[in-house]
């Protein structure tokens, strides 16, 4: 099949899925309250299910009132009974794949569930649907002219007793349809690759010979192997090795640190980035509309959705939300309930909303990665638009960086210590802080207040980390390429201390 009757072929089988989106869209409530009662009815006669009594939940109230809220550390020695070959145990069909979450960069590893029903009915369908929504919005498009570059994790599958486990994208890549390797590049056999420096060059290698029309993959490595590709081909900018290249479709951590640097790469005012929201637990929202921020949350993909406004965070017994009942412009923690097995559980991101007919959101940050040691509820939305402003007040340019508290002393008020990994570092640091700190002041109320006459918090500290320093201390865990990040914000020191430690050696 030539690849201009194959675009015109899957532009027309994609955009069938619009009036499918359109339901939910139109009627959110009545989707997910069926959803819901669909996924209990399915397990009620697995463990969990018969011990919560699955078989006698009618309404949304009766499932909230007798399913307990679940993190990953709850719901861990069921897990690894599955793993180990049991099932049944929170979901009815065979569960033999799980996604090994490295989350931000936590010593333990989290093992997330991968029903059928999830690849099928979120994992994959998700996927059609970003391409659905995109060409729907672009219908000149030459997507399927030319090949997706996509960049995922960098391990391979590991096979132990009954189950394999792996970064989700390698769980992805290894159920695809053989006819799918066909729209993408690398191959199958280098997007597996287990060592990054060696994928770095294998990506080049490939994907320099063939039609890029679109790339997918997080930001931060994404960004080191463009910039790795074009020392290669002695390029001046992406257009140079990939004429009809037109959008840019990403997630993991937040683009806003990244955008100007990628301009510089990208350099057509009618290039196109799309986001997405997704986690090893589930595929949750995508950007449907063109230069919009926000996302779309998918309302049909076997997940149900319940919020809990941050203000209640870390109350014994507090106040859950469907998402009929949401408003506008509130911080909220969420939780899903999957075609996996996960029930009731805290995925750990904050979201707030911009609109509510349709419901979409922008990612706000983590329930765990704030700074709130003083009162100023620092998040890491703050965090990415100060950063951005300071960047483009003093011409900077970021590679990473993370914050963490400086705890007050007999002599000293408290302050922020950011560790910032620079590209372009500022001619003037000084100045960098002093527009960093009236960027969050101007963004947090609270952090203005805890700044006032230096009240509570001090000046930030910024130091700059050495080149490479963020990659060593990632290397040293393991957790090198694909998509392992950096854990932005803290309210403990650990990580930064590992951080100024290592700054020594390098």
């Amino acid at each position: 099949m030539t690849l201009p009757l194959f675009n015109s072929i899957a532009s027309w089988l994609l955009k069938k899925r619009l009036h499918q989106i359109e339901l939910f869209v139109k009627y959110p409530a009545d989707v997910q309250n069926e959803l819901l009662l669909k996924l209990v009815d399915m397990a009620a006669f697995t463990e969990f299910g018969t011990k919560y009594r699955f078989d006698e939940i009618e309404t949304y109230r009766q499932f909230a009132e007798r399913v307990p809220i679940s993190s990953y550390e709850d719901l861990a020695p069921m897990i690894q009974r599955c793993r180990d070959g049991e099932q049944n145990v929170f979901w009815p069909t065979p569960i033999k794949w799980f996604a090994k979450s490295s989350g931000t960069t936590n010593a333990k590893s989290k093992f997330i569930p991968v029903s059928q029903e999830a690849l099928d009915d979120c994992h994959y369908k998700s996927g059609k649907d970003l391409l659905s929504l995109y060409l729907n919005n672009n219908e000149d498009s030459k997507l399927f002219t030319g090949k997706s570059l996509r960049l995922g994790g960098s391990k391979e599958l590991y096979k132990e007793k009954r189950s394999y486990f792996g970064d989700l994208s390698a769980i992805l890549i290894d159920n695809l349809p053989k006819w799918a390797e066909y729209s993408s590049t690398p191959s199958n056999r280098v997007s597996l690759m287990s060592h990054w420096e060696e994928k770095l060059r294998a990506i080049i290698a490939e994907s320099t010979q063939e039609n890029v029309t679109s790339l997918a993959g997080v930001p931060s490595w994404m960004l080191v192997l463009l910039t790795e590709l074009l020392k290669e081909t002695k390029a001046d900018h992406l257009f140079e090795v990939w004429e009809n290249l037109e959008v840019y479709f990403h997630g993991g951590v937040s683009f806003t640190p990244y955008r100007t640097q990628y301009e510089k790469l990208l350099p057509r005012t009618h290039f196109k980035y799309y986001e997405i929201y997704n986690a090893s637990e589930g595929f949750f929202a995508i950007q449907d509309r063109n230069y919009h921020s926000d996302l779309l949350l998918m309302l049909d993909y076997g997940i149900f959705y319940e919020f809990i406004p941050m203000t209640e965070w870390g109350k014994e017994h507090p106040k859950v939300l469907p998402i009929w009942e949401v408003e506008l412009g509130v911080n909220y923690a969420m939780l899903i309930s999957t075609n996996a097995g996960l029930w009731r559980y805290t995925v750990g991101d904050t979201v707030r909303f911009t609109s509510l007919s349709p419901f979409r959101i922008k990612i706000t940050g983590r329930t765990k990665h704030y700074i709130n040691a003083f009162g100023e509820e620092l998040i890491v939305e703050n965090a990415e638009q100060a950063l951005r402003t300071a960047c483009e007040q003093t011409g900077a340019s970021l590679i990473d960086y993370t914050a963490a508290p400086v705890y007050m002393s007999d002599k000293e008020k408290g302050a922020h210590q950011w560790m910032i990994e620079f590209r372009k570092a500022p001619e003037d640091l000084k100045r960098f802080t002093l527009v960093l700190d009236e960027a969050l002041k101007h963004l947090n109320s609270d952090y203005e207040a805890k700044r006032q006459s230096d009240i509570t918090l001090r000046m930030p500290i910024v130091e700059v980390a050495p080149n490479g320093l963020f990659y060593q201390w990632l290397k040293s865990k393991e957790k090198v390429g694909g998509q392992h990040k950096i854990p932005r914000l803290s309210n403990s020191r650990d990580y930064i201390e590992e951080l100024l430690q290592l700054t020594k050696r390098l």
